[in-house]
């Protein structure tokens, strides 16, 4: 059974945990808690030595550390339903739109959440390596994920879902980046009703509450 290293109040390892769900797929968890640097222990490098969740084991031992990875080995074993897409255009517009929400909607939260808060005073960045904040750099990610919100529901209002006419890992993410906007208190306002409507299919989805 494959195994996944995964925090539960951390919202990288839900994309994990949702594209699992979404292939119907069992998997054994293994709790890692960032909130008291368990990503840090001996144990834990040994497995990622980049300190970070999710990371998953295959069968036969081997270890993916990113989203991406994982993904890509998930689909590759079990491609029913498929989440990357099927023709060479699909699966270049899910990645295309995995990477905007992941770059322009996950790195502009984490920007301002990893430069702001005192918890996180020294680890600007994830990872076994030790960053100063930069104070101007919350300002900035408040900025971009506010355009950012404004391509999606422009995009959106054309289009049921975000790369394509199926569900796919570009679905998982922007539902991961608009509930991850509740931390720096940054969600989209009523007027971005195409995002608000795409966000309650989103959560009739099984997989949206894990």
């Amino acid at each position: 059974m494959l195994k996944l290293y995964d925090c539960s109040t951390a919202p990288s390892p839900r994309r994990a945990r949702m594209f699992l769900a979404e292939k119907g797929i069992e998997w054994e968890t293994i709790e890692v808690d960032l909130r008291v640097g368990a990503q840090m222990s001996p144990d834990f490098l040994a497995v990622n030595a980049r300190a970070t969740v999710p990371a998953l084991v295959t069968d036969e031992g081997d270890v993916i550390g990113e989203n991406i990875g994982i993904a890509a080995y998930v689909e590759a074993l079990h491609p029913n339903p498929p989440l990357l897409g099927t023709t060479p255009l699909e699966k270049a517009r899910v990645l295309e739109w995995d990477f905007r929400c992941t770059m322009d909607g996950l790195a502009a939260i984490a920007e301002v959440l990893r430069n702001s808060s005192p918890h996180m005073k020294g680890r600007a960045l994830p990872g076994p390596r030790n960053l100063d904040q930069i104070p101007a750099l919350p300002e900035r990610g408040l900025k971009r994920l506010a355009w950012f919100f404004e391509d999606i529901e422009a995009h959106l209002a054309t289009s049921e879902f975000i790369a394509g006419d199926h569900y796919s890992m570009a679905d998982i993410t922007m539902t991961v980046v608009f509930d991850f906007s509740k931390w720096i208190k940054a969600q989209p306002g009523p007027d971005h009703t195409a995002l608000h409507a795409y966000m309650a299919s989103m959560r009739a989805r099984p997989s949206y509450n894990l």
